[in-house]
């Protein structure tokens, strides 16, 4: 039993409120790697995942700005929407592809200029991001791949872009190559790849479902030049924060700096001394930052397995958790949200998605916070259910196409309620607290451990 006088003890009386929200998912398979990535990742509330820093360095939009969401007048306007036809197993989600010849008119991509997209053979771990404002020299792409502990390293386009009014971080990429570093069921999907081969934009299954994209439609895409694009999959990319993949050719077109980014695969290097010896090879304005978090050992007996929440290796020399006061103050700034609307990208003070409402309400009780609910998840220990409190948070798996992604979060108030901002055309709420298949583990939270993981995701 933890101790009391560290946290917030006593009954906690709230009101039930109805209408429990449907998460979605299934329980992921093995990995070596815990990924501190969706998309940005991305999930429900993942939206600046790749550190802020990192893609506004790339693409700057307005200063200070998250994603925000029109959906209401995208739901409004009757686009054709994914199939429905019950819960959708693991996987990508493809509009029917035969058939099918580039509808974009994205310079002058034609179907027989289109590459047919290489099959995967070998999945790679995505460990590392860099991101610079402009291209990167071809020396340094060079010098780190030849640094120890590198088993691949891809050249990407990375920026922030404007997706039909929402701001995105964005990849464009060389479909056959980086496959291999996303998500295993997106990496696997010869349709995803060969449609953004074709000149179409991949989002991720949450941002799609939840911005109510026309999958098989087309949107609007803003750099310093505007596209339309068609919408050819959902599939979760699998490096937090990025919610959209296109071919470098139509990077190109929208405006995208060029080679300004890379992906490193290291699996069995020591990232913070890799992310150092990788800093030097870089040009200043150039960051690095980790996209995943290494599996050490579990905390209190309870396994940290790929998908799993808590920060890995943690220990009480790590705490002590939120004192009585900092979880009063916590819970009140949370409970003072309630019946504001969710909005994608959301983080206050006025309107939320997930992650964005504890971030917020952590911060009026002069806790720092990482903004991602991925990243959220690595601020304390794992924490059995049966010795919850108030104030500590609860993570899920909510997205099909990554079921071991942690896309979903909400504070645990006591009493077996917990509060939360649900989904789009919802609002922040309380509801009976969820522990079932897509439950992904409860974390108490550490105070200086999670100010030490947002300065780590925000400037690498």
């Amino acid at each position: 039993m933890r101790n009391g006088e560290r946290r917030l003890r006593g009954a906690l009386r709230i009101a039930a409120v109805t209408g429990k929200r449907r998460l979605r998912s299934a329980a992921g398979s093995g990995k070596r790697h815990v990924r501190a990535a969706l998309w940005v990742a991305v999930a429900i509330g993942i939206v600046a995942g790749v550190s802020p820093k990192l893609i506004d360095a790339a693409f700057p939009g307005p200063a200070g700005h998250h994603a925000s969401s029109p959906a209401a007048e995208r739901a409004a306007a009757g686009r054709p929407q994914a199939p429905a036809s019950g819960t959708p197993a693991a996987g990508t989600f493809i509009q029917a592809l035969e058939g099918h010849a580039p509808t974009v008119p994205v310079a002058q991509l034609t179907a027989s200029s289109v590459p047919v997209v290489a099959p995967v053979r070998k999945l790679l771990a995505a460990d590392l991001l860099v991101v610079a404002p402009t291209t990167l020299p071809a020396s340094s792409l060079s010098a780190v791949r030849r640094t120890k502990g590198v088993v691949a390293a891809e050249p990407l386009d990375a920026a922030r872009i404007k997706l039909d009014g929402s701001y995105v971080a964005m990849l464009g990429v060389d479909p056959s190559r980086f496959r291999a570093f996303a998500a295993r069921p997106t990496a696997r999907s010869n349709a995803l790849w060969q449609s953004v081969a074709d000149g179409d934009i991949a989002v991720s299954y949450l941002m799609g479902e939840q911005e109510k994209l026309p999958l098989g439609g087309t949107v609007e895409v803003a750099g310093t030049r505007t596209e339309k694009l068609r919408v050819g999959a959902f599939g979760t990319v699998g490096i937090s924060g990025v919610d959209a993949v296109v071919s470098t050719y139509v990077a190109e077109s929208l405006g995208l700096p060029g080679e300004n980014a890379i992906v490193i695969s290291a699996p069995r290097a020591s990232l913070s001394v890799l992310m150092h010896r990788i800093a030097r090879l870089l040009p200043r304005d150039a960051s690095v930052a980790p996209l995943v978090a290494q599996a050490q050992a579990g905390v209190r007996g309870l396994p940290v397995t790929p998908g799993s929440a808590g920060g890995v290796g943690v220990t009480a020399a790590d705490g002590p958790g939120l004192t009585p006061q900092q979880t009063r103050a916590f819970l009140a700034a949370a409970e003072s949200r309630l019946g504001l609307p969710y909005v994608w990208g959301g983080s206050g003070p006025f309107d939320f998605d997930c992650s964005g409402l504890v971030q917020w309400s952590m911060r009026q009780a002069g806790i720092v916070m990482p903004r991602v609910a991925v990243d959220q998840a690595q601020t304390g220990p794992l924490i059995p259910v049966s010795e919850l409190q108030p104030g500590d948070l609860l993570f899920y798996h909510t997205d099909p196409t990554a079921p071991e992604y942690i896309s979903h979060v909400a504070i645990y108030l006591g009493d077996d309620k917990m509060e939360q901002a649900p989904e789009p055309g919802m609002d922040v709420e309380i509801v009976q607290a969820d522990f079932g298949t897509d439950f992904a583990g409860a974390v108490e939270v550490y105070p200086r451990l999670a100010a030490a993981v947002a300065a780590e995701f925000s400037s690498g």
